[in-house]
């Protein structure tokens, strides 16, 4: 039977350039693989046909004898269509990856960013407000100061990995199949250590307890996180460290509660302080002042005080705070104040003065004659 075109059997045209026709060869390799088609001769068929002619194609010298020539008798040998390796260790490098669900094998040893860190830090209503410095103890692993992160005693103690040369990867070939896996022997780091750092133990970092001075800006809530560039765990062979994340949760205030910027408080006052008005001394997150309530105030109503709110975390403006008068009536009355409230009661019994003294009462009695009729 007669071969079938290179190129058609890749879907390319001749003119393709190498890295097309490694694209093409990648696409069908994946879609045909044993592996992917346990037990389907049709596609490890078509996926031998689509190795062969990849081994060509990607060969420039064998391409150019083949756009000549074109396929070569069978039993002659050394023709392009004879299959070679040439160009898969990248490939099938590749396609094992997509297999097998994790990384390349590398060339040598691998630099390794350090980890990320996250350190829980609760602080106090006030210093969420207005900002707050303080120090934190933050275990994390670092390079090791004896060894400087070789992981050995010294470089004499250090050799290139026997097995794969360095090279961090050993390949695995099966017929016209090779796949390059981690060395096995060196575990992908290229080289063995003979005498470890003995205060390392040939990890090249070591557990220690940094004491990182943490600022926490005005005007931070819970949920707030902040970045401490480069404070995270230390990298491997020279990569650079993680960073720090600092998760901010902020106590509940005893008098005050938070509303982005602004932040609330209730008052008492007695109900004669209410009818007749008053000064009063009110708490602020900076100290105390004065608050005029006004005669004929009512229990709920809220006075806003511009500015004493919590400082924008931008800066330039902050929050306003509001005051919730609550009226309190007296539980213990003795007989002199009932018998004063009682005068003060039949006092206001005329109907126009009654109407000027409870218009949310007579307002309801009104709705609810309505509500009946």
């Amino acid at each position: 039977m007669a071969k079938r075109d290179y190129y058609e059997i890749l879907g390319v045209a001749r003119g393709s350039t190498d890295e097309e026709i490694k694209k093409a060869y990648r696409k069908v390799a994946l879609k045909y693989h044993p592996d992917r088609n346990p037990g389907n001769a049709e596609a490890e068929a078509k996926f031998k046909e689509a190795s062969e002619a990849y081994a060509v194609l990607s060969d420039k010298a064998k391409r150019s004898q083949y756009d000549q020539f074109g396929h070569v008798p069978e039993g002659m040998g050394g023709g392009p269509g004879e299959p070679g390796f040439g160009g898969f260790g990248d490939i099938f490098g590749d396609i094992f990856s997509d297999f097998f669900g994790g990384p390349r094998a590398g060339g040598g040893r691998q630099a390794r960013r350090g980890a990320d860190l996250q350190y829980n830090m609760e602080i106090s209503f006030m210093e969420a407000a207005f900002g707050h410095s303080t120090e934190v103890n933050i275990p994390r692993l670092e390079t090791c100061d004896q060894c400087g992160g070789l992981g050995a005693k010294s470089s004499r103690d250090v050799e290139v990995c026997p097995v794969c040369q360095g090279s961090g990867q050993q390949r695995i070939q099966q017929g016209f199949f090779s796949v390059a896996t981690t060395c096995s022997r060196c575990r992908g780091e290229g080289r063995i250590i003979r005498t470890p750092c003995p205060k390392c133990h040939g990890d090249g970092r070591l557990r220690q307890t940094r004491r990182i001075r943490v600022t926490i800006p005005a005007g931070v809530d819970s949920g707030a996180r902040l970045k401490l560039n480069g404070e995270g765990e230390h990298g491997t062979n020279g990569a650079p460290p993680g960073d720090l994340y600092i998760a901010i949760s902020v106590k509940p205030h005893p008098f005050f509660e938070r509303d982005r910027f602004d932040v609330y408080c209730e008052i008492p006052v007695t109900f004669v302080q209410a009818a007749l008005g008053t000064d009063i001394v009110v708490p602020t997150l900076e100290g105390k002042v004065e608050l005029k309530i006004p005669a004929g105030t009512q229990s709920g109503r809220q006075f806003r005080m511009p500015r004493k709110g919590i400082p924008q975390l931008r800066g330039g403006s902050r929050g306003d705070q509001y005051v919730r008068v609550i009226v309190e009536i007296p539980t213990n009355l003795n007989d002199r104040q009932r018998e004063l409230l009682r005068e003060f009661g039949e006092a206001g019994d005329e109907t126009r003065r009654k109407e000027e003294n409870y218009p949310l009462k007579n307002r309801f009695v009104e709705r609810f004659k309505d509500l009946f009729k």
